[in-house]
């Protein structure tokens, strides 16, 4: 007799048993989900429109504190309120947060990709494009961020890469079938380096450096990895490869904070540079307001490479295109980190009266490893001179 075999939809519905949580943070965030639920449900029953709120994402309603150290949401906020023209979208934003609690739960997780097909099977409430899932997620992470939880707590994990690490630290990992721990030791990578994971609230850390060094570009990296620049300055450096990824800037603050070490940046004496990649790293942006309380280094300070430095090291340099004129001038008209601080905005106005800028590179002029023996060490000697 032939064995019939189940379908996928049959396989779908036997879903994994779950497990106690017992974990502080996974029990915080089930507490918010059955929460919000709660007072939908209530609401239901008194015969009165359910309501979901959260932070309006815009420029026009975030503020900057020097004492918050972050672009802070204000309180503006948006009501979803359930109707007959809304009644697809709040069926999926809770669809949304029931995914969440199985989730954690079964302590598992699902890309922003994998939950649009996982709505596949929610009949009349799936997704039709994955750009609706995108906003339905988006507007439930700003929901759950006024109680402290974050997407990654929520267990929706970015698909992107985290940063490259070396130096004195010893990352406390754990297997994730057995759960057993793992100590990941970062001097021991040869000529690679470890990776930030895609989530990295779970991680622990020991080390004894005196500091962590963020990197804008790889091959500057690369060039400190190799002449093992983490062990003569016993610090921890880390790439950022651009603007760094949420994994990485979490990854910084938590290592920073945990260890109660400051970090440094180094990156290209550009508008870019300084006002997308540190500008991101230290205080967050406008448009992710509702995540700059998790993904940024408020501590962090600006060692280099400054527009002072480039007459101070005569390094060589590429005119201002009018899209980097541009930047620079927003950032200083629009920006309120910048206008915050006096020190910043000379600065930038030095570059923009110089027209020019420098990459973390152009001390090669002075020898490939100039940058390692001479511009580094001399640098770290007056840390109190850094760019807030």
């Amino acid at each position: 007799m032939a064995v019939r075999k189940r379908s996928p939809k049959q396989n779908a519905a036997k879903k994994p048993a779950r497990k106690t949580v017992t974990d502080a943070t996974d029990k915080h965030t089930i507490g918010c989900i059955d929460q919000t639920a709660r007072m939908v449900y209530d609401k239901v029953l008194e015969k009165a429109y359910p309501e979901l709120r959260s932070p309006i994402r815009s420029l026009s309603n975030v503020g900057y504190d020097k004492q918050v150290g972050y672009l802070k949401l204000g309180g503006a906020v948006k009501t979803r309120t359930l109707s007959v023209n809304t009644v697809k979208s709040f069926a999926q934003a809770l669809k949304v947060m029931h995914l969440s609690k199985e989730m954690i739960e079964q302590d598992t997780f699902a890309t922003k990709r994998e939950a649009y097909y996982v709505s596949k099977n929610w009949d009349d409430a799936k997704f039709n494009e994955q750009p609706e899932s995108d906003t339905v997620m988006d507007d439930i992470e700003a929901m759950f961020s006024m109680h402290g939880v974050s997407r990654e707590q929520l267990r929706f994990y970015p698909e992107e890469h985290g940063g490259a690490v070396a130096g004195k630290l010893v990352v406390i990992d754990r297997d994730p079938v057995s759960g057993k721990e793992i100590r990941i030791d970062c001097t021991q990578f040869g000529t690679g380096a470890y990776t930030i994971p895609h989530s990295v609230e779970h991680l622990g850390f020991e080390t004894k450096a005196k500091f962590v060094l963020a990197i804008e570009t790889g091959g500057m990296f690369q060039r400190l990895q190799a002449h093992g620049f983490w062990d003569t300055a016993n610090c921890i450096i880390v790439s950022m490869s651009g603007v760094p990824t949420r994994a990485t800037r979490r990854f910084i603050r938590r290592l920073s904070e945990a260890q109660k070490i400051p970090v440094y940046a180094f990156v290209d004496c550009d508008p870019y540079g300084i006002s997308n990649i540190y500008r991101t790293l230290k205080v967050g942006s406008g448009n992710t307001a509702h995540l700059n309380q998790f993904f940024c280094v408020p501590h962090a300070k600006f060692l280099g490479v400054t527009p002072y430095d480039i007459d101070d090291y005569e390094l060589p340099t590429h005119k201002l295109l009018d899209v980097d004129v541009k930047r620079a001038r927003d950032a200083l008209k629009n920006d309120p980190f910048f206008q915050a601080h006096k020190p910043w905005k000379a600065a930038i106005e030095k570059l923009i009266k110089g027209g020019v800028r420098a990459e973390q590179q152009a001390l090669a002029k002075w020898g490939l490893n100039y940058v390692i023996d001479e511009y580094l060490p001399e640098k770290l000697k007056n840390t109190k001179a850094f760019l807030p």
